[in-house]
């Protein structure tokens, strides 16, 4: 972990291309983590199950529509382990301005935004940062957009920094530190795809 630097675009990209994110640690002081292990999702090894396959009927997918909005319900300091301040929900809508950011969103049939996810896209990674859901099943929804998405597109690395318990039971599996930044190294060579990216 290391402290300190702005969260200026360049800073950004540059940090992610090299395995590294930014977190506060605590109320003003902003950290940057490179975790060992890394968690990742391996894009065929996302686990559907049967009753998620049935709540995909209930959503429409949206890419990049409410932005704003997803980073601002994922900052809700109402939710566990809430980390997300005003500088970072800044930042990042400026990278989404830039082309870098991006959401995918679920949205009811009475057209509600029910749940999504944000991340970075460089190349062939998508870095996922935070998802929510306001609906039951809407962020594992988006999860399975965002795979079929990257899958389309040959993207070769999902990135969800920590494998959670909740991850883990998506197909979330643990790497070290060495073999993430091989795996990474790969993945922002490669071209940037249609649809996401700058």
């Amino acid at each position: 972990m290391g402290v300190g630097a702005d969260l200026e675009p360049g800073t950004l990209l540059s940090a992610y291309r090299t395995g590294v994110f930014p977190m506060p640690a605590r109320r003003g002081l902003m950290a940057w983590w490179c975790p060992d292990p890394r968690g990742i999702l391996p894009l065929d090894g996302l686990r559907v199950s049967r009753s998620l396959r049935k709540s995909m009927a209930r959503f429409e997918i949206r890419v990049d529509t409410a932005f704003a909005e997803v980073i601002t319900a994922c900052a809700d300091k109402g939710r566990p382990g809430a980390w997300i301040d005003r500088d970072i929900r800044s930042a990042y809508i400026s990278l989404h301005e830039w082309g870098w950011a991006h959401s995918v969103e679920a949205w009811d049939l009475e057209g509600r935004l029910a749940g999504g996810l944000y991340g970075v896209c460089i190349g062939g990674l998508f870095a996922g940062e935070s998802m929510f859901h306001r609906q039951t099943d809407a962020s594992k929804v988006v999860l399975v957009a965002l795979v079929a998405m990257l899958q389309d597109a040959r993207s070769s690395l999902l990135d969800v920094q920590w494998a959670t318990p909740h991850l883990k039971t998506l197909g979330a599996v643990e790497i070290s530190r060495a073999d993430y930044l091989q795996l990474l190294a790969a993945a922002v060579a490669q071209p940037q795809p249609d649809g996401f990216g700058g």
